[in-house]
């Protein structure tokens, strides 16, 4: 299998997706991307009322879903501040802390777009006494205007429920690493278009019904509640887990065993890790302690289902991550076999 052509689509692919702001709630835009990406290889994607973008990509019986979610962390105006700074909230598991000091940007539901910089209320080493807790009580966005009121923010047309997406600042280095925020989970749809160009590249033989879903609503915790009634087995791709006590590397494919909703059924997980020892796929089986997944929502709107969860493993997560690019490709070869053999 020619992999080196769709590393370097994995690659310009979560380039492009990166560069689309897309927190919770403000995905049409990523959405229409993914939608035009696709009809453009010759699917025919289709949107849903929720937002998600679902395609068929071929293969017949036994209906398998491959899921990843371009929507992420993020915050939105809670209100503006009468010295014309805006008061946050998080969408999403969003750290303060990872993002004190970062460059932002600011949409407004008239279609304009305004840069500024999240700090927290004294960030100065020189003026504050102490450091200031970087908890969300405590952070603001200071707009790259000549603002000081209230009301001039108001006069650019900013006002509370605007959208708030921090800089990803994507970096892929020369020895293949890549740093970026958002690779949870923009990298695993990154690979999903990869696999979907190379099932029409190659006129791939599916062995089973497959169609790809894009979920909009991961990040706060209900974007695979609907899936398409025929579905036998889901795979949320999405981040493996690279920490303290746990077997994967940024290098590797990581198989999810149990996370905090519990145990990823144990035949499915059986068949990937078959897979992987079968063409020697760098790989770990882990247990994920603070986690979730699209597919966990897919079993608890009440799909009978089975259910498995891999990723290329990122360190870091819901900060500035990092994975490598032979993370991204052992998923791709999994992904590859299972929809093959």
């Amino acid at each position: 299998m020619e992999n080196k052509k769709y590393a370097d689509i994995i690659c310009t692919q979560l380039q492009k997706l990166t560069s689309i702001a897309s927190p919770s709630g403000f995905t049409s835009n990523a959405a229409n991307y993914v939608k035009e990406t696709l009809t453009a290889m010759g699917y025919t994607p289709r949107i849903t009322r929720k937002g998600n973008v679902e395609c068929a990509i071929g293969g017949e019986g036994n209906p398998l879903v491959l899921a990843a979610h371009f929507d992420t962390l993020g915050a939105m105006v809670r209100s503006i501040k009468a010295n014309g700074r805006l008061k946050p909230t998080t969408l999403g598991g969003h750290q303060w802390s990872t993002a004190d000091g970062e460059n932002c940007m600011v949409f407004t539901r008239s279609g304009k777009m305004y840069t500024g910089v999240v700090l927290n209320k004294e960030p100065s080493a020189h003026v504050a006494d102490a450091k200031v807790e970087t908890k969300e009580a405590n952070m603001e966005i200071l707009l790259d205007e000549n603002v000081s009121t209230k009301e001039e923010v108001e006069n650019l047309g900013i006002e509370t429920g605007d959208i708030i997406a921090m800089d990803p600042k994507t970096t892929i280095t020369e020895s293949g690493y890549i740093k970026s925020r958002f690779l949870d989970d923009k990298f695993s749809a990154a690979i999903l278009l990869a696999i979907a160009q190379w099932v029409k590249d190659e006129n791939v033989a599916l062995n089973r019904k497959v169609t790809l879903i894009f979920t909009c609503l991961e990040e706060v915790g209900y974007g695979g509640s609907n899936v398409p009634a025929d579905t036998e087995d889901m795979l949320s791709v999405d981040m493996g887990c690279v920490g303290d006590d746990l077997g994967c590397t940024e290098r590797m494919v990581s198989i999810c065993a149990k996370d905090s909703g519990g145990p990823y059924n144990y035949d499915l997980i059986t068949e990937l890790h078959d897979i992987c020892k079968k063409y020697d796929i760098d790989y770990a089986i882990d247990v994920y302690p603070h986690y979730g997944s699209d597919v966990e929502t897919t079993l608890r709107a009440g799909y009978d289902i089975r259910h498995g969860l891999i990723g290329p493993g990122v360190y870091a997560s819901h900060n500035y991550e990092r994975s490598h690019i032979d993370g991204a490709m052992n998923t791709f070869t999994l992904l590859q076999h299972f929809i093959t053999d």
